[in-house]
């Protein structure tokens, strides 16, 4: 039986399946690299897509700041002119009661201007962690080997 399995024929035959079975797994672990790649240039571009997004939003949640420190100022001045108008005669009276009425819903408008500046704040926060996730998410699928022998156990 040694002399069987030890022939030319057999060590022949066994040799070239193994290196067309080598071959297959070669192959087939190449497409799975280039879908990898792929996957990784798609995710790069995504991460500069929402870096692009949180730098826009947190413009915007500056811009929305100067809108409230302005509209603070406009609700002081309303403050001082009605002081101003009060003291007009009975006509302006009337008068004096709305812009009361005006002065409490800009000082409300201004509250939920200053609200809403914190939530565009918070947005473009939470845009940054996300993006830095996304970035340590393209880094694992741009760098499997050093991911997967990084850790003790990478399965």
């Amino acid at each position: 039986m040694y002399r069987r399995v030890s022939s030319g024929p057999f060590i022949a035959i066994t040799t070239a399946g193994i290196v067309i079975v080598m071959a297959l797994f070669t192959w087939v672990m190449y497409g799975m690299a280039q879908r990898v790649v792929t996957m990784a240039d798609v995710m790069i571009e995504l991460n500069e897509s929402f870096k692009t997004m949180v730098t826009t939003q947190v413009n915007m949640a500056n811009d929305i700041h100067g809108m409230g420190v302005n509209i603070k100022g406009m609700s002081d001045n309303i403050d001082a002119m009605n002081a101003n108008i009060s003291t007009m005669g009975t006509d302006i009276g009337a008068m004096d009661g709305s812009m009361t009425a005006m002065t409490t819903s800009v000082t409300q408008m201004n509250e939920s201007i200053t609200v809403m500046t914190n939530d565009v704040r918070n947005m473009a926060f939470n845009m940054g962690k996300m993006t830095n996730d996304i970035g340590r998410a393209t880094y694992a699928f741009s760098q499997p080997m050093s991911y997967m022998w990084g850790n003790g156990f990478p399965f």
